[in-house]
């Protein structure tokens, strides 16, 4: 009798990345939601970065995301790492640049697996990675007339 990790669904699908962006655009969560639906998957994972009104103690009035040209190619790198690691059956990053404003939706990534450990993870993984090796810089521009340059790596 085969066990229930020999099915198909327990495992990587055979190509997960469904969907990676960098974009000047406002950001959808229903597009990337939709992006790693998958029949095998038990657990599917979200996270959505917020811009926020404040950093460090100071009020945030705006920011703006630039990214390096190498940016989109970096976060497959970053997603196919995912991939390596964990029973990945769809995933999907889209991450936005140019002006946003306090409320905006600055990243948006999930992670389908199939079960909810791994999906967490997972996501964990993936957008903790992306701040850290993807080529995208912040510039918060505060409310006193301040700003600063915050890099992901």
């Amino acid at each position: 009798m085969a066990s229930p990790d020999d099915h198909p669904g327990e495992r990587a699908a055979a190509d997960p990345v469904r969907l990676l962006a960098i974009r000047d655009t406002p950001l959808s969560v229903d597009e990337v939601f939709r992006a790693v639906g998958d029949d095998a998957a038990g657990g599917i994972a979200l996270f959505v970065g917020v811009v926020r009104n404040h950093d460090g103690g100071q009020d945030v009035g705006a920011l703006g995301y630039s990214c390096h040209p190498s940016a989109e190619d970096e976060l497959r790198r970053v997603a196919e790492k995912v991939v390596a690691d964990f029973p990945v059956r769809a995933l999907a990053a889209v991450h936005r640049v140019g002006e946003l404003a306090v409320g905006d939706l600055a990243v948006v990534v999930a992670v389908a697996c199939p079960h909810r450990a791994e999906a967490f993870d997972a996501c964990r993984k993936l957008i903790d990675d992306l701040k850290h090796e993807v080529p995208i810089w912040k510039h918060q521009r505060f409310l006193d007339g301040t700003e600063e340059w915050v890099g992901a790596c």
